[in-house]
């Protein structure tokens, strides 16, 4: 089965031997590293083991669901057979366990193993701890194969993993830039420690964090029933799947009838999914939409200079880039619906809820904004150096980009102006004979700035230590900036519909 992947197309064969060369390579390097902390602390080796091991665990469920490959070992291409689904359950999962991917977390798991016995960890410890490592992993493997061979087709798929891959961005930086935060100065900071014990008691870090239990003399007794009950109901669900798999018909019209829909494909089958299937549409293709989207970045990196320039101290500097992006983002729609140009007709012609048309609009930039700003909130604190002023930031930024997003609603309705056509070069600008494109942007802009001034001022507090400042910010941001959204979507949709025929006259002259 594994030399029957290394055939097919030159380019294949090539791709699969580069990629089987770099896990290799990588397995060899992780194992080597994992022998040459034998010296630690059992506490500094089971922050390694356990948060490693745990993100290995988990990627075993996530890959299936991200990459989007055909299983090789789906249960219909073996429902000739005429074995029994808890036979072929079984075939199944051992054959599952013949890959490399479980091969190179064999060699972490047994290299794993090795050192915990050179910590004093009893053999059998070390031992029950592979076998359970491999059991989890092979186990959640089939089962997220199974249940994406049952729910996403080919090209959603290709959708979804897109959305998934950023989700995972989202909680996979900020971990990053936590752990790279903390200060060891010779020990296990205080905050992995206990961020191990948690995972410790987790289905993807019981069986890591099993011989590490021991040595230090701890209750094994919960761990090792979570390590020991992961595999049995990951094996039952399997079992399930497997028959639910070959007892059930698919209905054979999903991938070819909606096979070239897109995001149409994700969405929900409503007015509101429609407008946003077709607003991510322009926003991925569209030039104009990409090159406002790169801009943003471009210009709060710009402001950094002057600031240093001015003598503004660093670590100040560092949180102001990531405000400024949060006002930019709730700002980018504020004009959304003159790019539209005469397509515009058809939501005024189908009768669409103003609401509707208003939120499916505004659902591309909260997919960019969110994970632009999870990501670039959490750097920012760091470069800071002071953790406490995350609820503040995260308060402000919200606050910001919520009110753009509400006063853009309203904005792109009362006072579109002209923009490039579609198909014109995005820098290529049309003459503006009236003031109302200045006003659009800077009403927004200034409103969002001014709505957000309370926020603002309790920032600036929590900046001088006042913590309690930095929970007025955040509770307050959050609820600011949603308030703003909902009354601005409110009021958008209300215009949208009453506007109907002016905004198809300004498509049709613009």
């Amino acid at each position: 089965m594994m030399l029957g992947a290394l055939r097919g197309e030159p380019r294949h064969i090539v791709r699969m031997t580069a990629g089987l060369l770099v896990l290799t390579a990588a397995v060899v390097a992780a194992c080597w590293a994992l022998t040459t902390i034998e010296d630690a602390t059992p506490e500094a080796f089971a922050a390694v083991a356990v948060m490693g091991g745990a993100a290995i665990t988990l990627g075993f469920a996530l890959a299936p669901v991200v990459t989007g490959s055909p299983d090789p070992l789906d249960p219909r291409r073996f429902g000739v057979l005429g074995l029994s689904p808890r036979r072929l359950a079984g075939v199944l999962a051992v054959l599952g366990a013949v890959s490399v991917p479980v091969f190179a977390v064999l060699a972490l798991a047994t290299t794993t193993a090795t050192v915990w016995e050179s910590l004093a960890a009893p053999v059998w410890a070390g031992i029950l701890s592979v076998v359970l490592i491999v059991a989890t992993c092979v186990m959640l493997a089939r089962v997220a194969m199974a249940l994406t061979s049952m729910f996403l087709r080919e090209r959603r798929s290709r959708e979804l993993s897109s959305v998934l891959v950023v989700g995972i961005l989202v909680v996979v930086v900020p971990v990053v830039v936590f752990l790279a935060s903390l200060e060891w100065q010779g020990s296990v900071p205080v905050q992995l420690t206990e961020a191990v014990r948690v995972l410790a008691l987790t289905p993807v870090g019981a069986a890591w964090a099993l011989p590490g239990a021991v040595v230090a003399g701890e209750s094994v007794a919960l761990t090792v029933v979570v390590a020991i009950a992961t595999p049995v109901l990951l094996g039952a669900a399997w079992l399930g799947l497997v028959t639910r798999i070959l007892t059930t018909t698919e209905r054979p019209v999903s991938v070819k009838e909606r096979g070239g829909l897109g995001w149409f494909t994700v969405a929900p089958g409503t007015p509101t999914g429609a407008v946003a299937a077709r607003s991510l549409v322009y926003w991925l293709r569209d030039p104009r939409h990409i090159v406002n989207v790169i801009v943003i970045p471009v210009a709060a990196a710009i402001l950094i200079v002057p600031l240093l320039l001015a003598g503004v101290p660093a670590h100040l500097v560092a949180l102001v880039p990531v405000p400024i992006v949060a006002l930019f983002l709730g700002w980018l729609p504020h004009n959304d619906l003159a790019y539209d140009s005469t397509a515009v007709w058809m939501h005024i012609a189908s009768g669409i809820h103003g609401a509707a048309d208003r939120i499916g609009r505004l659902v591309p930039v909260v997919l960019l904004g969110v994970p632009l700003l999870a990501i670039g909130i959490p750097i920012a604190v760091s470069l800071h150096g002071r953790w406490a002023i995350l609820p503040a930031m995260v308060g402000l930024c919200a606050s910001l980009f919520l009110c753009g997003l509400g006063l853009s609603s309203i904005a792109s309705v009362l006072g579109p102006y002209p923009v490039s056509r579609p198909g014109d070069s995005p820098f290529q600008q049309p003459q503006r004979t009236g003031p109302s494109g200045v006003l659009s942007q800077s009403l927004v802009m200034l409103g969002a700035i001014g709505l957000s001034a309370p926020v603002l001022w309790w920032s600036w507090l929590a900046l001088g230590g006042d913590l309690a400042s930095a929970e007025l910010a955040l509770w307050w941001g959050v609820g600011i900036g949603v308030g703003v959204l909902v009354i601005g979507v409110a009021i958008g949709g209300g215009v949208f519909r009453r506007r109907g025929s002016r905004i198809m006259e300004f498509a049709e002259a613009s």
